[in-house]
Formats: structure tokens, sequence, C-alpha cells
């Protein structure tokens, strides 16, 4: 099956045996696959580079993956969401700027990622490397802590308290997932 059709099918699943939306297991699994693999396949990218003659078409592709996935993303937001449309018109501005910000959170990984592999491959990784690497992977989990804090507040200001908490939800599952792909396909300091 590929990466549109699980996402398709997951959307489609995430409806439970009341009637109401959820984010099951199975739902989850199968509408964050695709952020899962994408995930993988960017780090991958950055981790072992195309030669020079095609890097132009491989940044081209990547573009191309990372907008359906911000697409696909947000399509599985808003099932689960169950906006209003006063809701939906001051929340989406709100998302897209997280969006952007966790970027910069997702670019500081991979670039992590690139740095680990290329050690990892080299087998030369060394104990100050290694102590860069947490160091900077410590950096990046609190930027991450601190830049979801500094979103609640905008949050709260179009949604109830209990939607705030369900986007949170939504949000760090979706993560979860991608951050658990990631730690399969990465292997552990030699």
């Amino acid at each position: 099956m590929n990466t549109n059709n699980r996402a398709k099918s997951a959307t489609r699943e995430l409806v439970d045996r009341t009637g109401k939306k959820a984010f099951n297991g199975a739902a989850n699994k199968l509408g964050a696959i695709f952020l899962a693999v994408a995930a993988g396949l960017v780090a991958l990218f950055l981790a072992f580079p195309a030669p020079a003659w095609s890097q132009d078409k491989a940044r081209d592709d990547m573009q191309v993956l990372m907008d359906k996935i911000k697409g696909d993303k947000r399509l599985l937001v808003s099932k689960n969401m169950e906006l209003t449309a006063s809701e939906s018109k001051a929340f989406w501005p709100v998302y897209e700027e997280y969006q952007k910000d966790l970027n910069a959170s997702n670019q500081r990984i991979g670039r992590l990622i690139k740095t680990y592999a290329e050690a990892y491959r080299a087998n030369t990784l060394t104990e100050e490397t290694a102590k860069k690497l947490v160091d900077e992977f410590v950096s990046i989990e609190k930027a991450e802590a601190i830049l979801k804090e500094s979103y609640v507040p905008k949050l709260s200001k179009v949604l109830s308290a209990k939607k705030v908490a369900r986007y949170l939800q939504i949000e760090n599952k979706i993560r979860a997932v991608v951050k658990f792909e990631l730690a399969s396909e990465i292997p552990l300091v030699p």
C-alpha cells in the first residue's frame, strides 16, 4: 500500500464504534506512517547525500515529498479536531505558524542525524563528538518543550482548553511516531 493510500485508510479508520472521531492505536499507526517513512527518508537523504550531479533532482523530489507530508498531516489534524467554522478560521493560522517553528527543530534534528551518520560511517565517533551530539540532542528537546509552552496561550486564544489539549495530543502522537521510526533506523553508538 502506498503512502497516500495509507493516509487515506488511516483517516477512514478514525471513526470508532460510537461514531466519534478517535485517534486510536490503529489509526495512529497508519495515519502517521507517512510521516515516519518521510522522516526516515529525510534523515537518510541528509545522512547520505546524493552525488553532486543529482542533488538538484533529489532536492526537488524531497521538496515534493515534504509538501505532501505537510498536506497529509494537516488533513489528519483537521479530521480529528472537530473544529467549528469560526474555530477553524482562527486555528489554522496558529497551526501554520507552529508548523513553521517546528520545522526549525526538524532541521536541527536532521543536522544532528547527519553529523552522527557521518561519524558512524567513517567510524570516527570520538568522546568529544559524542558529547557534542548529546548536548545538541538535549538542547533540541528543551527548545521543543519551550516552543510548545509558548504556543499554549496562542492556541488558548482561539480554542477551548479541551481542544487545545486535543491538538497538543495529536501533535505529540504524530511526533512520537516519527521519533520512534527515526530511533528504529538509527544504530546505537558503537
